[in-house]
């Protein structure tokens, strides 16, 4: 039997000593549904539902479920989006040459 090793990696904000500032915005948004349905008889289904809707409100157990497909939201593929907006606010560096 074959030993698996799972890293986890947090991701934190740069520390920065700079004057300039940015803020990083991420939205999080659940898409199809990537369960297979047949792996028990060994072959390859998906239900068809195209993308997450909580069942219930956040925080709640229901939020974890898709009320179209009921499945937990871990079987729906994760997409997310990163905006960076930067307030540059000191001029670029010049060339002393």
């Amino acid at each position: 039997m074959r030993k698996r090793q799972v890293v986890l990696r947090r991701e934190e904000p740069p520390r920065s000593s700079s004057t300039n500032s940015s803020l990083t915005s991420r939205s999080v948004r659940y898409a199809e549904c990537q369960k297979n349905h047949a792996a028990g008889v060994g072959g390859y289904a998906v239900d068809g539902c195209r993308e997450f809707m909580a069942s219930g409100e956040e925080g709640t157990t229901a939020a974890l479920t898709c009320a179209a497909c009921g499945c937990h939201r871990n079987f729906h593929r994760r997409e997310v989006e990163t905006e960076v907006a930067c307030d540059c606010s000191s001029p670029p560096p010049s060339n002393g040459a």
